[in-house]
């Protein structure tokens, strides 16, 4: 029986009668650890896509460095290979075939290795760190977007040292994702631009953000059809919106909720409020996940409007995640996201990437009739 299979109890919790057996506060949810995590903060995961036999994550951070990881039918994580960066890993992607990896850093490149060949070459350059990084695959072309602090998005075609277009923001790129044929940019104060990439790239509108505070993450999600039809967008005031493109009641089908945030709804003490670091959208079941530096990971049902569940408090931020392929593993990443300051920073205090079956757990609510 595989670990990953949907039949299978792993990521449960041995919990005894008297709750948990042990108070080790790193791993609360008894999930599965990947061996050999990197050696300081962890700012990306993703899985490999479909086209790939297994499964393979690759995680970026801040020590320069993205490495690769083999993850087995029983759970165990095998590392494959490592390249490096001259500054901190910001952001990493898969080609559509997973033969290739792309890398995004601080040191204002991007980099494409080739996995198969071990091998790693510069494909983009920026004037400044470039934040984000996304494989487009389009019938008619395929190319790799970049966002920068330098206030540009460039498209590149990983053969040519000049991008193929380079298209300005009013601001910094803080996140972004592409589910072809769409693209949405989020940026400092409070920018929000959505693109069409279908013939080539362009933009097609600029939102006014739901949310009041700076933008954090940002994840498209897909109708019944299998198409990009809007997007969640996340907040360091621990709040995640729900925004549609074009929905038939804007007002009603557009909204936003709170999560990350201390003593649940109890409004009458005084909340400590979290940043929303990341969301990743099941692509199976289209339930999402959000992880915080609260150090807990939700699901929700954003249909039903509800909450599936909440993990235990790790005893540190939790500051990436995302699903494999299938869905049946959710990854989530463990450390330090200097949101508290340097005061909080231990460089003693390990960073973790965990492993949790995702099959069960984020499956939809019964719609209420």
């Amino acid at each position: 029986m595989s670990l990953f299979g949907t039949s299978s109890g792993f990521g449960t919790g041995g919990t005894g009668v008297f709750g948990s057996t042990t108070t080790d506060s790193h791993n609360p949810m008894k999930d599965v650890e990947v061996t050999s995590p990197p050696d300081d903060s962890i700012s990306c995961l993703a899985f490999s896509p479909p086209t790939m036999p297994g499964n393979f994550l690759i995680g970026g951070s801040w020590a320069n460095d993205v490495r690769c990881w083999e993850v087995q039918d029983n759970g165990q994580t095998v590392p494959k290979a490592q390249q490096m960066h001259t500054g901190p890993v910001l952001d990493a992607c898969w080609s559509d075939d997973g033969s290739r990896v792309f890398t995004a850093s601080c040191d204002k490149t991007a980099k494409m290795w080739d996995l198969n060949s071990n091998q790693a070459i510069q494909i983009a350059q920026h004037d400044g760190p470039i934040k984000a990084i996304h494989w487009i695959k389009a019938p008619n072309y395929s190319c790799i977007m970049t966002g920068s602090w330098d206030k540009t998005l460039k498209f590149w075609d990983t053969r040519s040292p000049n991008p193929m277009m380079s298209l300005q923001m009013p601001e910094r790129c803080y996140c972004a994702d592409v589910v072809y044929p769409m693209a949405v940019v989020a940026t400092a104060e409070r920018g929000l631009i959505v693109y069409q990439l279908e013939n080539q790239p362009s933009e097609f509108r600029r939102i006014e953000s739901p949310l009041k505070h700076q933008h954090r993450c940002v994840a498209i999600f897909k109708d019944k059809q299998n198409k990009p039809t809007g997007f969640a967008l996340g907040s360091i005031e621990g709040r995640v919106a729900i925004h549609y493109i074009n929905p038939p009641n804007p007002a009603k089908d557009n909204f936003t909720f709170k999560c990350h945030r201390s003593n649940g709804t109890n409004t009458t003490t005084p909340q400590d409020i979290y940043a929303v670091n990341a969301i990743a959208f099941h692509p199976v079941h289209g339930t999402l996940a959000t992880v915080g530096s609260d150090g807990r990971f939700s699901f929700w049902d954003k249909d039903a409007r509800t909450k599936l569940k909440t993990s235990e408090q790790l005893d540190q931020p939790i500051t990436a995640c995302c699903f494999n392929h299938n869905g049946n593993i959710f990854a989530y990443a463990s450390s330090y996201d200097w949101s508290k300051g340097h005061e909080y920073y231990n460089p003693q205090k390990k960073n973790y990437i965990f492993l949790r079956n995702a099959a069960e757990e984020l499956k939809p609510r019964n719609k209420k009739w």
